[in-house]
């Protein structure tokens, strides 16, 4: 078997997905299950942070008589040691448990919207590359066609040459656009193969890793909607995870000022000394004398990281609009821009093409002038294509971003 019928043979069947599949399976990758196992670390903090000290168990023999001994016989019942039993419990005051356990819930908070924001950047990743494999695949197509044109027009010219119709010259100069062409078939082929590279490590779709095909059709032209450009920044997860941190940040703060207030520990034991007496009892408190420190160190630390969170959420405000405003924008231009090419553009390249093959055939204009149209028809094909993927990028976008926003 030929070794090009061979290795059509063994080529893999391709694996047709559609864009709803690939946000879903994006929704679910490696990435989205890394912020998951950080959520159930952070929900797990939480459960740590709610609870009371532990009290505290403590057995001992004192009065140990090393010089005269303690007595002979039982040394439960008889002999002079002072056995004792206690517990003690450590009262936490200035409410520093449920400060604790606010700060660790807020974070929590955050980490479940960090989760969303990270499954919706991974459907953002995804979808940009489905409309990369689209376009590759209609670049693929085209490019096709143009090479077919490119040496069915070689080939006549060579049937030109021989019948002496043609200069030498003039069939070099469509040889070498028919390998320009077969050249640029094998460039996109390689650009398809790339994009379903890329989408298939987002997704893990299908059995192989070139064998993705999109199959959903471009997006319409239509202009966006203009939203409360305000709420949707409230509403985006960066936003939510951004404020629950400084929420975690005040419950900090004030954990760190409570810590003024000392703990105080309770304690009873029961002791036993024979010959004295076999049941004493022993009742204690003890707490920390805060003198010359009122933790101040602690509290300026909580405060420049509250400082630090203010900002760091103003920021991101501020970049939530602005790309928000960006995608509006983008989404109007590339709509027009593509509706441009669709309507009026790429109609009158396609005429003006048409026009010199047939004014070629005649002999009424030059092979160059051939050339120029078929290469201005090529550009204006690639241009087209580029501009409806743009807008399918935008429109996706937009959609993913305002629909995630809206759905809180």
């Amino acid at each position: 078997m030929p070794l090009a019928a061979w290795s059509q043979a063994v080529e893999p069947a391709p694996y047709p997905v559609s864009l709803a599949q690939v946000l879903q399976a994006a929704a679910q990758n490696l990435d989205v299950t890394l912020a998951q196992r950080v959520l159930a670390a952070a929900q797990a903090e939480v459960t740590a942070a709610d609870r009371a000290p532990f009290p505290t168990l403590s057995a001992g023999i004192s009065q140990i008589d090393l010089q005269n001994g303690n007595g002979s016989g039982n040394p439960w019942t008889e002999q002079t040691y002072d056995k004792s039993i206690g517990l003690d419990w450590t009262w936490e005051r200035g409410n520093k448990r449920a400060l604790r356990t606010q700060a660790a819930q807020r974070s929590a908070e955050a980490a479940r919207a960090d989760l969303e924001d990270t499954r919706l950047q991974q459907q953002l990743a995804a979808l940009t590359i489905y409309y990369d494999l689209l376009a590759a695949q209609e670049r693929l197509a085209q490019v096709q066609q143009i090479a077919q044109g490119a040496a069915e027009l070689a080939q006549a010219a060579r049937l030109r040459l021989q019948a002496g119709d043609l200069s030498a010259q003039d069939s070099a100069r469509m040889d070498i656009e028919a390998q320009r062409a077969q050249a640029e078939v094998r460039s996109a082929e390689l650009e398809r193969q790339r994009a379903a590279l890329l989408l298939w490590q987002l997704t893990a779709l299908g059995p192989g890793t070139a064998q993705l095909q999109a199959q959903s059709p471009w997006p319409e032209l239509q202009p966006a909607a203009v939203p409360d450009l305000e709420a949707l920044v409230e509403a985006r997860a960066d936003v939510r995870a951004a404020r629950a941190r400084v929420e975690a940040a005040q419950a900090a703060l004030q954990g760190s000022v409570a810590q003024k207030k000392s703990d105080i520990t309770w304690g009873v034991s029961y002791d036993h000394i024979p010959g004295t007496s076999t049941a004493l009892l022993a009742l204690r408190m003890s707490m920390p004398l805060q003198w010359g420190y009122g933790y101040e160190g602690e509290i300026a630390r909580a405060q420049a990281q509250l400082a630090q969170t203010e900002q760091a959420l103003e920021k991101i405000r501020r970049a939530a609009r602005l790309e928000l405003q960006r995608l509006q924008h983008e989404l109007a231009s590339s709509a027009e821009r593509a509706a441009a090419y669709e309507r009026e553009i790429l109609p009158r390249a396609r005429r003006v093409a048409e026009g010199a093959e047939l004014a070629y055939r005649k002999g009424a204009l030059s092979l160059t002038d051939l050339l120029d149209a078929r290469r201005t028809l090529r550009a204006t094909l690639l241009d087209a294509l580029a501009a409806r993927s743009e807008h399918a990028k935008a429109w996706g976008v937009w959609q993913l971003r305002t629909t995630a926003a809206a759905e809180r």
